[in-house]
């Protein structure tokens, strides 16, 4: 009797700074799902300076306090680290480049999942990466949680 690893997803940028903006929202509770283990996050530095960056940007910095994301990029060194990232694919076009780095950590990590909100970026459009389904926030609470 194998016990199966639990499954790998990936949350978008956008996904990790709205579970911090608004509490009971589907961000916030994929987020407090991985927290009580539920799943594996699969993360990597480059994510990791987005997110400290992003975060200080002078329209988040006003409705996020930065111990709150300091918590976060705490508590998301306990996840999979990616230090370094494949270069994405040929064809791995996005409208958005700065998240083609998402694919890549899709691909270096076989990840069951990319919950991601941004509509525009293409992610969404693309349905998949390989083997990693790339569903919107709300889609992933329904299908999965």
């Amino acid at each position: 009797m194998g016990t199966r690893a639990l499954m790998r997803v990936i949350l978008d940028t956008n996904v990790l700074l709205g579970a911090l903006i608004s509490p009971q929202g589907p961000p916030d509770i994929i987020y407090r799902a991985w927290r009580s283990a539920r799943f594996e996050l699969v993360t990597s530095t480059a994510q990791l300076d987005e997110l400290r960056r992003v975060s200080r940007y002078p329209k988040l910095k006003t409705i996020l306090p930065a111990h709150r994301v300091g918590t976060m990029v705490n508590n998301m060194q306990r996840a999979i680290v990616l230090d370094t990232l494949p270069p994405p694919p040929d064809g791995m076009d996005l409208n958005d480049p700065n998240d083609v780095f998402l694919l890549s950590m899709a691909l270096a990590s076989e990840a069951d999942y990319l919950v991601t909100g941004d509509r525009r970026a293409g992610l969404l459009q693309r349905g998949s990466a390989g083997r990693t389904r790339i569903v919107s926030p709300t889609t992933f609470c329904i299908e999965v949680l």
